[in-house]
């Protein structure tokens, strides 16, 4: 894999996103996890048009929520993104959350 990145600034999170068509969105907590507690994530591709702004994938139901929303709960839980170094001519949609360091 290449080498990694921490975004916390939200232009430049933004940015990476829109850079791969992603917008926004909430998950359904996976199993196990608090059901209080969506997870932040992106919705990339398909899930990113749809007319609802509610779909599905591997991780079960997906909300597109506004920048506004995404970020206010990312500095509440004061999360930072990791995110993979661009290289020419790929997009990774690579990310993961972490505490903010």
């Amino acid at each position: 894999m290449a080498e990694t990145k921490v975004l916390t600034e939200h232009e430049e999170i933004r940015d990476w996103a829109a850079a791969r068509a992603g917008q926004p969105a909430l998950r359904t907590p996976a199993l196990g996890m608090s059901q209080a507690d969506p997870v932040l994530g992106f919705a990339f591709g398909q899930h990113a048009y749809e007319d609802t702004d509610r779909g599905w994938d591997e991780f079960g139901e997906i909300e597109i929520i506004e920048w506004d929303d995404w970020f206010r709960l990312f500095d509440e839980r004061e999360l930072a993104l990791v995110v993979a170094e661009d290289v020419p001519g790929r997009r990774e949609e690579f990310h993961e959350f972490i505490r903010r360091p």
